[in-house]
């Protein structure tokens, strides 16, 4: 048998390889069809609602309220958890500190904390644990003595996220430093753009390092709060931070779909104040979440 010569093999071969090893171009959504339902969700809610959804690997961008001001309840937790892990990097703490909980640092709300002995001792990183994945405020609290709630305003200012604040300890407003935005917002303030570019920062590896920001999403993917965006998403990797009041709902992360999905969505002014699993708020994010998953293609197994 004759052979091709060598510069033939390479000039019709391998093309064909480079080809079949080239990933297929993400899937784009029917975005007029998906802003029609989120709107609608939105419009039906007893309260106010905005919304930002990116999706990072095709550029396409929806939102509903992006600008505005909305309350975010344990949500800015996040700000802090980023603060943290720049500070770890620049080797002006380590996540390996010790803490000790004593019984004035405990606080009511989310968390277990509060119900451990006095005098137990934990790391800075299994703080950083406790609240991002069961929004410990003890915890909470335990961090923002370390990390200070102004260095907080100001690595979200370095971002280009100037309305993204806490504002005081968790259940101790008396430690506020905006009194005024404290009696607005509550715990913190921030709206859904700025929410989801952190998430966005996060998962491209730009909120402080490839190595933090993919710990940091790793740390969110193990939230055990699974009743608003995630209701109807089993299965699908999550990485996320939630926030609840009586009167709002809100919650942002990243979905790995086929493209990785940058979700945020924000209530406040709610009608139904309950504490259940259906309260309104709850249940109109689980219901855009369904809907934003449902937009594009899940990831192949």
């Amino acid at each position: 048998m004759r052979r091709l010569p060598l510069l033939l093999f390479f000039a019709t071969v391998l093309p064909g390889c480079a080809r079949a090893q080239t990933a297929p171009s993400p899937v784009r959504a029917d975005t007029a069809r998906l802003h029609r339902t989120l709107d609608s969700l939105a419009a039906a809610h007893h309260g106010v609602v905005g919304y930002a959804v990116r999706n990072l690997d095709t550029g396409e961008r929806l939102e509903l309220r992006g600008d505005s001001t909305f309350p975010t309840a344990s949500l800015i937790k996040v700000s802090l958890l980023v603060t943290l892990y720049e500070l770890a990097e620049q080797d002006s703490l380590s996540l390996n500190d010790p803490i000790r909980v004593l019984k004035i640092d405990k606080v009511p709300g989310s968390g277990q904390l509060q119900n451990l002995h006095d005098g137990i001792e934990i790391t800075l990183h299994d703080a950083a644990w406790l609240m991002a994945t069961i929004s410990d405020n003890t915890a909470t609290n335990l961090l923002l003595d370390k990390v200070a709630i102004r260095r907080t305003w100001r690595k979200m200012e370095s971002l280009g996220l100037t309305h993204t604040k806490i504002h005081a300890k968790s259940f101790q407003r008396f430690t506020s430093v905006a009194m005024d935005s404290s009696v607005k917002y509550g715990l913190g303030v921030t709206t859904p753009n700025e929410m989801a570019r952190l998430f966005e920062l996060l998962a491209t590896g730009k909120a402080v390092s490839p190595r933090a920001d993919s710990t940091m999403l790793d740390i969110l993917s193990n939230n055990t709060k699974g009743d608003m965006l995630q209701r109807y998403a089993e299965g699908i990797w999550f990485a996320h931070k939630d926030g609840e009041d009586s009167d709002k709902r809100t919650e942002c992360g990243v979905f790995r779909l086929q493209s990785r999905v940058v979700v945020c969505a924000m209530t406040k002014e709610n009608k139904d104040q309950r504490w259940v699993v259906d309260n309104e708020g709850q249940v109109t994010l689980a219901k855009m979440g369904l809907a934003i998953i449902s937009a594009w293609p899940r990831a192949a197994k």
